[in-house]
């Protein structure tokens, strides 16, 4: 059974994107109290300076409606609030003098272009160097940080992730309050991300939707996967644009709605396309073209071009929490895509001048 768009934003509990949504109903005999001592009571481990700032931030509703901190709630009513959520394998961080590419910063907020290879933050099997230990070293963190929960992101600002073998641009939050207002714009899909991605193939229509639920594989707990019945997983939403068919492979201009992990490795393989070289998702092998050992060395050069899943998140456009104005950032394609672009254009063209 199909779910309404209201049963999506409940349910849309975002991975890339470290938001949590919570809805608490008061009591029937509720007595009067200010809104935001009323979540302090509900709400482990946040400070009312963090709750005020989420009211203030419009990531807290009344029966639907933004409201002031000094609201008192009454019964019966209805409390939506969208709040960070530390990644689930988050650890103690160790500050490093690891180099950032940082774009844009200011008071609120700063722009970090993320190489490919470069984990975003410390879990099992990378303890360290990560870019949030470059973050803490960079934030003025001298010694280790024990950091659980919601002080994570307090410290550390994530409010989305991208893939270690992804390049491209991440926000940063530094504040508490600019961390709540962009996780809200996060969860409900009102930021800007723009990826490029070189996929096996052509996709019949030029220009799509990809829908369907996401969620881990049953048997390749690594591995996510797509439930069009929506039976298991995550909704997901990912709207693509073939920028350069060039029959063997395409670039694709990918458009997120919805955070998921893996999102579009996931619907571009559901569709036929696995992206280039994405050893997880069968883009590794040769998915089009003919099986001659020629074909077959230049494809294994083309792979040893970008050893790594072709996909760079290229744009990112957000209101920005303080100053209501709209920004948007981009950024050039890496180097090993670039490379790697040209040389299957000059493949392409050879073959046309050869038929022609």
């Amino acid at each position: 059974m199909m779910e309404s768009s209201e049963d999506k934003l409940e349910n849309d509990q975002l991975n890339d994107d470290l938001q949590d949504y919570k809805i608490i109903t008061t009591d029937p005999k509720q007595s009067p109290i200010r809104l935001d001592k009323f979540l302090m009571d509900r709400l482990e481990k946040v400070s009312r300076n963090r709750v005020q700032n989420a009211i203030r931030s419009g990531s807290v509703t009344v029966n639907g409606k933004e409201i002031k901190p000094n609201f008192k709630v009454k019964p019966g009513q209805e409390i939506s609030i969208v709040v960070p959520r530390p990644p689930s394998e988050f650890t103690a961080v160790v500050p490093q003098n690891i180099p950032l590419d940082i774009r844009y910063e200011d008071d609120d907020l700063m722009i970090v272009y993320k190489p490919a290879g470069l984990v975003v933050h410390p879990g099992i099997g990378n303890r360290s160097g990560t870019l949030v230990n470059a973050l803490a070293y960079y934030f003025g963190h001298q010694e280790a940080l024990d950091v659980e929960g919601s002080n994570y992101q307090q410290k550390m600002g994530l409010v989305h992730r991208i893939d270690k073998n992804t390049s491209g641009l991440l926000v940063v939050a530094k504040s508490d309050y600019a961390l709540t207002h962009l996780a809200k714009q996060f969860f409900h899909h009102t930021i800007e991300r723009t990826y490029y991605a070189l996929v096996w193939g052509e996709p019949k229509e030029l220009q799509g939707t990809i829908e369907g639920h996401i969620g881990r594989h049953p048997r390749f707990r690594q591995k996510q996967e797509v439930y069009p019945d929506g039976d298991h997983g995550k909704w997901a939403l990912t709207h693509y644009e073939v920028i350069e068919p060039m029959y063997y492979v395409s670039l694709v201009k990918c458009q997120l709605e919805t955070g998921r992990t893996h999102q579009i490795r996931v619907h571009m393989k559901h569709i036929g396309h696995p992206l280039f070289n994405d050893d997880r998702y069968g883009g590794d092998k040769i998915v089009k073209g003919t099986v001659f050992s020629k074909y077959k060395r230049f494809v294994e050069n083309c792979f040893n071009l970008i050893p790594r899943h072709a996909l760079h998140a290229k744009s990112l456009g957000f209101v920005h929490p303080t100053t209501g104005e709209k920004m948007f950032f981009d950024s050039e394609l890496p180097e090993d895509m670039t490379t790697v672009l040209d040389t299957w254009r000059r493949y392409l063209n050879s073959r046309k001048n050869i038929s022609g």
